[in-house]
């Protein structure tokens, strides 16, 4: 009988996220910082990375390396995922909302004042089921087929 890994859980030490995607430990500090990952950090502050994260950063390296995005480029392509619709926010706390009315970073880097105060983003619909590039295109797609 197979055991299924919950892709979400918290599994590899920055060190080895680092190995198993061939790049440095500052590389992925940096994302962090850039508001490109959010990795789930322990009481003593280490950060650990997911099966899901793996596949965010695979597609945020596919995106520098292959098609030559910028990091502002990630992020802005991010800003655009409509958290508010997902996330089902009144109109006005839209108002209030700097997510909703900005589009140079992700909305899990804006300090939530209103609907989203209470929410963890790194177990936040917007951020969980949108770590890897076809979801965030499939999403886009279903926006503009509407």
């Amino acid at each position: 009988m197979e055991t299924a890994i919950d892709n979400d859980l918290p599994l590899y030490p920055i060190s080895s996220a680092a190995k198993l995607l061939d790049i440095s430990v500052h590389t992925l500090r940096m994302y962090e910082k850039e508001g490109l990952i959010v990795p789930f950090k322990k009481e003593s502050h280490h950060r650990l990375y997911s099966n899901s994260d793996i596949e965010r950063l695979k597609c945020i390296r596919q995106g520098i390396n292959e098609y030559k995005i910028s990091i502002a480029g990630i992020k802005a392509i991010y800003s655009l995922i409509p958290c508010w619709d997902i996330v089902k926010c009144s109109e006005d706390d839209r108002e209030n909302c700097n997510s909703f009315k900005e589009h140079s970073k992700p909305c899990w880097c804006y300090a939530h004042e209103n609907t989203c105060k209470e929410r963890n983003c790194r177990e936040c619909d917007v951020y969980r089921k949108h770590s890897d590039c076809g979801r965030i295109k499939n999403l886009i797609k279903s926006i503009t087929i509407r």
